[in-house]
This record gives C-alpha cells, structure tokens and sequence, in this order.
C-alpha cells in the first residue's frame, strides 16, 4: 500500500497573506486542491492522509468533496510545530497501515510535483527503504560568513537539492520517530524528516526531481505556479487544435 501523507497544517506567514497559503486560490482554486488532485490522479496511491490546522479542518473537507478526492482515508489534525504535524500523521497510521508498506510526505503547497516524480520515489523506497526527491545544484554556492558576505567556497557538485516528496517505509518512518522523542532530539534538529534520518545515521537516496517542483514559499512563487497553469493551458487549446485540424483533413 502507498499512502500519500499531505502536510497542510502551516500558516504560511512568509507568504504574507492573511490565509494559510494552502487555501489561497489560484485560477479559482486553493492550492491545496491541485497538490491533492496529483496524489488523487496518481495510479500508484492508494490513499491518501490530510494533516491541516484544526481551524481549517471544514475547509479540507469541503475541498475534498468538490475535487472529488475519493482517496482521502484519514484526516488528523497538526501540531504546534512542523516536525510535530509530521509525527501526528505518521503515528496516527500506526495499526492502520503495514510496516512494509510506502508512505509518501509531500507539502500540501507543492502542486507542481508530478506523477512520475512520486512514482519514482515509489521506487527507489521499494529497493533501498527511502527515498528522497533530489536535484544537482545549479547556481554557485557558498557558505556564508554572515548575512552580507562569504569567504568560504562550497564545491556545488558535491552538492544535492532536496526537494518534494519523501518516501519512506512505514515501520523504520514510526521507529525513527520513536527513538527522536525518546532521545528528545527534535528540538535539536532542522525540522524535516531528511534532518531526523541523517542524525540517526540513515542513509538516503536520492530520487528523481524537477526544476519546476518548487515548495510555494514567496509570493514570487505564487506567480510561478499561475504561470505554470497558464502554460498547460496554452498547449492543451494548441494541441486540442491540432487534433481537430487533423480529423478535418482526414474527412476530406
């Protein structure tokens, strides 16, 4: 079994805006709904599991119901902090779901994460236990001396970019988790499950990503994503044309 773990529980301060960026509506429609609609499409999960803010619990439901996403089996409420909304959802699986099946953390605000991306990290976790999507770092990189200067250099090509989604198996996901509480590590660590799983000593592989698989962050990104939309639309009219035109010359 794949399940799909969306993590929709921020309140998006960075953005700006006086929702939870999840719920900001691009083209008429909350961000949160395309990132479902993805995991909804994907041939490969077999359910799916909301963790959002307890105030905005009757907004997921309410999306799920007009987008149709007939795959949500759970709904649980996050925590104060990131990392504790990703163990809410992952324990609150416990019992529910195998030790060896996939589960697949993804931010409800990454709505450009493509099918075969989740598929492939599907894959990789099937061989190796995890996996994680990674891209190779374009720009020149650096280690900062403060917040206006460097002068430290950082070789970008030994260097990986993680990105969106993670895939883990279910039982080592719950372990890891276990042995941070029992440890009290969280509080000293980056808050992702990629942090917890390097501390631990885990080794992670990588899996396929792309350019355009951004994390909704900035309001620049809000424009990237509408952008991204429009462009679909573009070359979906363009090849709906192009279909007709071809039936038109082959009736003639």
């Amino acid at each position: 079994m794949n399940v799909g773990i969306i993590l929709a529980g921020g309140t998006g301060t960075r953005i700006g805006a006086n929702i939870p960026k999840q719920f900001i509506e691009i083209q008429g429609k909350p961000i949160l709904a395309y990132t479902l609609e993805i995991f909804q499409n994907d041939e490969r999960i077999d359910a799916i599991e909301v963790v959002c803010h307890r105030d905005w619990v009757d907004e997921v439901k309410r999306i799920t119901v007009t987008y149709g996403i007939s795959k949500l089996r759970w709904l649980t409420i996050g925590g104060i902090t990131f990392q504790e909304s990703t163990m809410n959802g992952i324990f609150n699986l416990k019992g529910k779901i195998a030790a060896d099946d996939i589960a697949i953390i993804s931010f409800g605000v990454s709505p450009m994460t493509t099918a075969d991306i989740i598929d492939d990290s599907i894959r990789v976790c099937e061989e190796h236990g995890n996996a994680i999507a990674s891209e190779d770092i374009v720009l020149c990189t650096c280690i900062k001396d403060d917040e206006y200067s460097t002068t430290q250099n950082l070789i970008r090509e030994n260097i990986k970019g993680f990105s969106n989604p993670w895939a883990f198996k279910f039982g080592e996901l719950c372990e890891a988790y276990e042995t941070a509480v029992e440890k009290e590590m969280l509080d000293d660590l980056e808050p992702h499950t990629t942090s917890l799983y390097l501390a631990l000593g885990k080794r992670l592989w990588f899996s396929k990503s792309a350019s355009t698989n951004i994390k909704i962050t900035t309001p620049e990104d809000l424009d990237i994503f509408e952008g991204h939309l429009l462009l679909k639309e573009k070359r979906r009219k363009e090849a709906t044309e192009k279909d007709i035109v071809n039936e038109m010359m082959k009736s003639e």
